[in-house]
């Protein structure tokens, strides 16, 4: 059976996506106050907020990520487009939540205790919520104790472990072992991270997984989620 599609009605597909793509752009150069506007007007043209969030931002966000993964633009370049991210965000979460739109999921974020490095924390941080998922950034120098507090009270599904220094490396066991302890580790997949972090030590701990950079780490992020 073939239908005809009116022309008007084309023409708005035609607008919509092209607007679309115009979001995608802005967040990848990191227009964000642009950015920002562009929503708003989407918004105010009756644009569905989860088609804004999705076919807009999210699929900008995929790309600045693959484009990392390939070194085609750095960590300046991320961190501005995240930056735009978020400040698109800011304007779209209340229409989201009037919609009902809810995060795909929680995670737990930080840099383990004794290590007070968060540059790639930070970016992690973003480009996970740039999938979609909520985040609780818990800061650096975090205790075993503060993690297993946030999983509970965010019901998170998420902890990411960050650690730039060997001598902190291993204290993301000691959390590993306190989610444990708590009765929550079959709740919540770990994934860990850091300069001195490999696949292998990953596993030694029992981390659900290891990723060696902020782009792999939303791409992994979301797969637990999906």
């Amino acid at each position: 059976m073939v239908y005809n599609i009116p022309e008007k009605e084309k023409k708005g597909v035609k607008r919509i996506m092209a607007r679309f793509e115009e979001i995608s752009a802005l967040l990848q150069k990191g227009k964000a106050k642009d950015l920002a506007a562009l929503v708003s007007e989407e918004l105010a043209a009756g644009t569905r907020p989860k088609d804004i969030l999705t076919e807009g931002l999210i699929h900008g966000m995929s790309i600045v990520g693959e484009k990392f993964k390939n070194n085609e633009i750095f960590v300046p370049e991320v961190l501005i487009a995240a930056r735009a991210m978020n400040a698109a965000l800011a304007v779209l979460k209340p229409a989201l939540a009037d919609a009902g739109v809810e995060p795909v999921g929680t995670a737990v974020i930080c840099t383990v205790k004794g290590d007070l490095h968060d540059i790639g924390k930070n970016l992690v941080k973003m480009m996970i919520e740039g999938t979609g998922i909520n985040v609780i950034d818990l800061g650096v120098d975090c205790s075993a104790e503060k993690v297993v507090a946030a999983v509970q009270e965010h019901n998170a599904s998420l902890v990411c472990l960050s650690a730039l220094l060997t001598t902190t490396m291993f204290y993301q066991k000691e959390i590993i072992d306190a989610l444990k302890a708590a009765g929550l580790r079959d709740k919540v997949k770990v994934m860990v991270g850091g300069a001195p972090v490999t696949q292998t030590f990953a596993d030694e701990i029992g981390a659900d997984a290891y990723t060696p950079d902020a782009a792999s780490a939303a791409e992994k992020a979301r797969s637990f989620f999906d």
